[in-house]
């Protein structure tokens, strides 16, 4: 069987990032001020943020300058709530900054945090590991790849509330997306326990989605890009809602409503309590 390969989305990154400045330079004042469903973020919260995480990818990994220490960690939710606070303090210090200014650092921060990690060796350890998919040590490509995650849906999120959201469903856009994101399905399924060899398949609709299946192994599940026979379960998800569900950004019932399942119910609505972000 074929466990899925590592993904390489760095040009996907660049698109990504021309896409943004395109959107935010054709934005008027009230696009700027639009609420968002992060919350009770704006769409000029949003922009600060992704320009948060780009400065800070540099600086620490480029630079080696972390900042303000963590403390002790000792579980997910108080790395959570470390990443929350430090989100929270940047995005109340720029809303000193007009519009253009968010731009302007935006066009200088973007360049230099695509060349960090395409000078990245791809299959060398990296800094932060994807604790989302359950790692406690990750390689760069996956590392890259959660970056475009993020880089994705915080301008999905912008583009949803200025109705402009149709480019990233495109499958250029949307279909690694999806790819990254599903490779959280092992991790999340740890303690679902089926007999051995059953079969579940996850079908994103529209253009830009597709399909993944995952199978139980001995003692833990594994994910395949090849189409397995006899799912005993086949879940059906919308474009629309699929990101939303893996980024808190619809609740679980109205996502449910949403989809289809088809035979073993238990063991399709796991994927409605799966995040791929740290919330």
């Amino acid at each position: 069987m074929e466990q899925v390969e590592p993904i390489f989305v760095l040009d996907r990154i660049r698109l990504l990032h021309l896409k943004l400045l395109e959107l935010l330079r054709s934005l008027d004042d009230a696009g700027w001020q639009k609420p968002t469903i992060a919350g009770h973020w704006r769409v000029r919260d949003i922009a600060a943020h992704l320009l948060d995480g780009q400065l800070r990818s540099v600086s620490m990994l480029r630079d080696g300058y972390f900042g303000e220490s963590p403390g002790t960690i000792h579980s997910y939710r108080d790395l959570v709530d470390f990443l929350n606070r430090l989100n929270a303090e940047w995005i109340s210090a720029t809303r000193r900054l007009s519009p253009p200014v968010l731009i302007h650092l935006l066009e200088g921060s973007g360049p230099q945090y695509i060349d960090l990690l395409a000078g990245l060796d791809p299959f060398a350890p990296a800094t932060f590991s994807v604790a989302w998919a359950g790692e406690s040590t990750s390689p760069n490509w996956f590392h890259i790849a959660r970056e475009y995650t993020e880089q994705w849906h915080h301008q999905q999120q912008i583009r949803l509330a200025v109705g402009r959201e149709e480019a990233l469903y495109e499958e250029v856009f949307y279909r690694p997306y999806l790819d990254i994101s599903m490779r959280a399905l092992p991790h999340h399924y740890r303690e679902v326990e089926v007999k051995e060899g059953k079969v579940v398949q996850f079908i994103v609709t529209g253009d830009g989605g597709g399909s993944w299946w995952l199978v139980r192994r001995a003692n833990s599940w594994q994910l395949t890009s090849e189409k397995l026979p006899d799912p005993a379960c086949i879940v059906r998800i919308p474009e629309r809602i699929a990101w939303r569900l893996f980024t808190k950004g619809i609740d679980r019932q109205t996502a449910l409503d949403a989809s289809q399942i088809s035979g073993d119910q238990s063991i399709g609505e796991p994927i409605f309590n799966m995040l791929a972000v740290m919330a």
